[in-house]
């Protein structure tokens, strides 16, 4: 798939679509219809209009179509009463599958993957996030380049023949030399990021980040506990970029909220891995936020997806609360069988609604806590000429008791584990390493 074109977008030529799902003998019916709306969603948000659908059900895939050659056949045919001029398969086609069904077909073919990568550069709007997308898109294309056949995908023809294998050797080398120079500018943004961390750290801001399906509501909740400024819309997708938020949870206590790209089920692996400087800030989040769209009809699916990709990550043993969103269009008996005593690994539940802000003090107050339950107890005595680091404790961490001596405040409580070291090497008469670095 070209990155010039692609990054286009569907919507502009307002492309015609037909979907094409199958299942397999032991296929759950009721996860392919799961599988078949979600992909109607992923093409209406790439921006193309859906004409039709079809499903297949055979033991395995075609190893030369991956549908099985009636199949085809009969999507030909309704090619002229439909009109369309896009296949989109719900699967992973093989370069050979893709290329082979588009030779049948007359039209073109998409899978699954190329629409995801379609509204990822539709919504990438950082230097970060157009890079993550071109790596995916890239690497996604370069097993897909077939000799005498250019990056713009026009197709075979007159001019074609011949010398097409040298033409594709010569853009596969600049497809790799491309991916080699976006992967020094990825892992500068990887080196930018750790030094952001390490000045939060420095800092002692907690941080939590907003993890969850796709659309669930994550920039609402966002921007409703803070002063806002998130991109939030009704698509998939809608965030690509990590956007982050000072969130103010009472009693002066402060932390930093961030807004991820959002999961969704068979996330590709080229996409997981081109997102990893992103991801890294959930890895690096003190707490995640879980944020549920409590009124999806496939709501405990997304549920399990969500965890799914978490352990994938191997972050499944997080600190977690579970914000199940959009409780207002909920009935009293789903908001019941929804919301109710925490369950791992959640250590709180809370219902909320972005529109209504419904929970969100609760949600506030359960963050709070989640973040103090993290936090390091110390018991130090504060020498009077470095009461700034008083008022940093109180601040971002919990004070349980405070008196003043003749050699200065002694105080037990709970700070943040970074600021731990600092309280005792002043305690011991030495000068704050963090105040000394800065």
């Amino acid at each position: 798939m070209p990155v010039a074109h692609r990054q286009r977008g569907l919507s502009e030529v307002r492309e015609r679509a037909f979907l094409l799902g199958w299942a397999g003998d032991e296929t759950d019916l009721a996860d392919l219809d799961i599988e078949m709306d979600e992909l109607s969603d992923l093409v209406r948000t790439a921006g193309a209009e859906i004409v039709g659908s079809d499903i297949q059900r055979r033991p395995r895939p075609d190893p030369s179509l991956f549908f099985g050659a009636g199949k085809v056949r009969e999507v030909r045919d309704l090619q002229v009463d439909l009109r369309f001029d896009l296949v989109v398969a719900n699967a992973q086609l093989s370069p050979r599958q893709q290329r082979n069904l588009e030779r049948e077909l007359a039209v073109k073919v998409l899978d699954r993957t190329e629409v995801i990568l379609d509204i990822f550069a539709q919504h990438a709007r950082t230097r970060e996030g157009r890079l993550q997308v071109e790596v995916a898109q890239l690497r996604h294309q370069l097993p897909r380049l077939a000799g005498g056949r250019d990056l713009s995908r026009l197709g075979g023809g007159i001019g074609t023949r011949g010398p097409g294998e040298q033409k594709l050797e010569a853009d596969r080398r600049r497809i790799r030399t491309r991916l080699r120079a976006m992967d020094r500018e990825l892992e500068e943004v990887r080196t930018a990021r750790a030094l952001h961390r390490t000045g939060r750290e420095r800092r002692a801001l907690r941080t939590a980040a907003v993890i969850g399906y796709t659309n669930a509501g994550k920039s609402s909740i966002l921007n409703a506990l803070t002063a806002g400024g998130a991109l939030a819309e009704d698509k998939l997708f809608a965030t690509l970029d990590p956007t982050t938020r000072l969130l103010r949870m009472g009693a002066g206590r402060e932390c930093l909220l961030t807004d991820t790209v959002g999961f969704i089920q068979a996330l590709p692996h080229d996409l997981v891995a081109a997102f990893r400087a992103t991801l890294e800030e959930v890895e690096a989040a003190d707490v995640l936020i879980h944020v549920l769209d409590g009124s999806h009809p496939r709501a405990q699916h997304q549920l399990q997806t969500v965890h799914a990709t978490l352990d994938e990550m191997g972050l499944e043993d997080r600190l977690m609360l579970l914000a199940i969103n959009k409780v207002d269009q909920l009935s009293a008996a789903d908001r019941a069988r929804l919301v109710g005593a925490p369950r791992p690994p959640y250590v709180a539940v809370v219902a909320t609604s972005a529109v209504t802000r419904e929970g969100l003090p609760e949600l506030r107050a359960a963050l709070a806590a989640a973040l103090g339950g993290a936090m390091e107890e110390v018991a130090v005595t504060i020498p009077y000429g470095a009461t700034g680091l008083l008022g940093r404790w109180r601040r971002y961490g919990q004070i349980d008791q405070e008196e003043y001596t003749d050699t200065g405040i002694a105080v037990t409580g709970r700070v943040p584990p970074s600021m731990a070291p600092a309280l005792r090497a002043a305690a011991l008469g030495r000068p704050d390493p963090g105040e000394r670095a800065g």
